[in-house]
């Protein structure tokens, strides 16, 4: 997509931009908080205006026609989600496969509010030897961007709580605020 085009719909709707794209070729971005449909379109329009290429994951059933040729546009990467495959072992032949690759992921695992978030980010960036970014849309603040790099320890459990208290401490507010549950305590 165009850049200038992506900037100039960003700021009509009202929304800041803040932040480079991430410089690491290879990454994994977090998206938080993911309570609503409109926080992909706001990350894709963001990350476009800003020169930057991420991908998402996408169940392989949605690459039909005439949706597959926009997914792929998008950057969307099809994936296998059959009992038996391994997600993990498909992102990190994708990492190996690409010289630029960089994949945003929402830790919440759903748009729906829980509150056991997902360790597949810190599963896949291991395996794969990349770093891990912060990215946020803050829905109070209209504010969307992406922040420092987040050092992974071997300990996932831990790293998730580091993440969710980033992301409280952000007081980033989600679309649907009520579906956004940031408490470390509840791990």
């Amino acid at each position: 997509m165009n850049a200038r085009f992506c900037s100039l719909l960003l700021k009509s709707l009202g929304w800041k931009t803040q932040g480079p794209p991430i410089p690491a070729a290879k990454c994994i971005i977090l998206g938080a908080p993911h309570t609503s449909v409109w926080d992909f379109i706001i990350s894709v329009l963001f990350y476009n205006a800003i020169g930057g290429k991420a991908s998402i994951l996408v169940k392989k059933e949605f690459f039909f026609w005439p949706v597959k040729g926009f997914l792929l546009r998008l950057g969307a990467i099809p994936v296998d989600r059959t009992k038996g495959v391994s997600l993990v072992k498909q992102v990190v032949e994708a990492f190996n496969s690409r010289e630029h690759l960089q994949i945003a992921i929402a830790p919440e695992g759903t748009r729906k509010p829980t509150v056991k978030w997902k360790g597949g980010f810190h599963t896949i960036a291991k395996a794969a030897r990349v770093p891990v970014f912060f990215g946020y849309f803050d829905w109070g603040k209209k504010e969307v961007g992406v922040a420092e790099e987040f050092p992974l320890s071997d300990d996932q459990k831990a790293d998730i709580k580091v993440v969710r208290q980033w992301y409280k401490d952000k007081g980033v507010v989600g679309k649907h605020p009520k579906n956004f549950i940031t408490g470390t305590d509840l791990d």
